[in-house]
């Protein structure tokens, strides 16, 4: 954690960690970039501003905890571990390689600051309230975390994690939606439609924040508001765009889950360089 990174910091972060996923994912020849992409802003955000953890001590009882439950954007995670010291970046190449700790989902005990094996979709919330109980049962301050895709909201697991959190009064639990309305095979509307998304949270009994997910301020102000709460846990659903930062990636389906060919990463990557400072 770094209080003093500004906006503007946490934004140039983000770009940084698109690079590095557009990278990574290229050199594996396989990956998920595009959902990647559309979470930089708030793993920037949260792993640059407001969570309590120290690279050097990431078994610290006290640290905040953050469970991607959308485990297949496992590179932007990894990039955002590598940025803040936790492995050298240059291990990012090692994405989905044999012998590489980097695998295509996070795996606890395989990277320094991998909270939780994730990777199958609608698991991840349930896993987040266990910490957040503990929390809260061993009197700890930290807060938990979670991110999941809009597409998994479509497993009953999640609502059942919901009614679970709200009866055991999970205020030290914040998730967000990554709410970029595109899933492996389409728009998540024509699958199994999830609106109105805001009106189902809140029948669960959650605090629901709306946010641009792209908008940093937006973010940070929202997870200062959820913060504030002492009896019920908070959504804050973030509408994204799919492939965000990439022209050619934006709202693209396709690229949910295939990596960048040489012509198009050497385009990707003078994109985010041109807003990198």
């Amino acid at each position: 954690m770094n209080k003093e990174y500004s906006v503007a910091d946490i934004e140039n972060m983000a770009n940084r960690l698109r690079l590095h996923v557009v990278k990574m994912t290229h050199a594996a020849s396989s990956g998920h970039p595009g959902g990647s992409l559309s979470a930089a802003e708030l793993v920037s955000s949260l792993y640059f501003r407001v969570m309590n953890h120290d690279p050097a001590n990431p078994s610290d009882p006290d640290r905040d905890r953050f469970v991607l439950s959308k485990g297949h954007v496992a590179p932007v995670l990894y990039a955002a571990l590598a940025e803040s010291g936790y492995f050298p970046v240059e291990d990012l190449m090692g994405l989905r390689k044999i012998g590489s700790p980097l695998q295509g989902h996070p795996v606890r005990g395989k990277v320094p600051g991998v909270e939780m094996s994730t990777g199958s979709l609608g698991q991840g919330l349930s896993m987040a309230c266990g910490i957040a109980l503990a929390g809260k049962m061993d009197g700890r301050s930290y807060k938990t975390f979670c991110l999941l895709g809009d597409g998994e909201l479509q497993s009953g697991q999640n609502w059942e994690a919901a009614m679970f959190a709200r009866h055991h009064g999970l205020s030290n639990l914040i998730a967000f939606v990554d709410r970029n309305r595109l899933q492996i095979v389409g728009n998540t509307e024509d699958v199994i439609g999830l609106d109105p998304l805001p009106e189902k949270w809140r029948a669960f009994g959650w605090n629901v924040i709306i946010v641009d997910g792209h908008n940093v301020r937006q973010i940070l102000d929202a997870i200062d508001k959820a913060s504030i709460s002492k009896k019920n846990p908070t959504v804050i659903i973030m509408n994204t765009v799919k492939g965000k930062g990439v022209s050619f990636m934006e709202n693209n389906v396709g690229f949910h889950g295939k990596a960048c060919n040489d012509e198009e990463l050497a385009k990707a990557v003078a994109e985010l360089e041109e807003v990198i400072r």
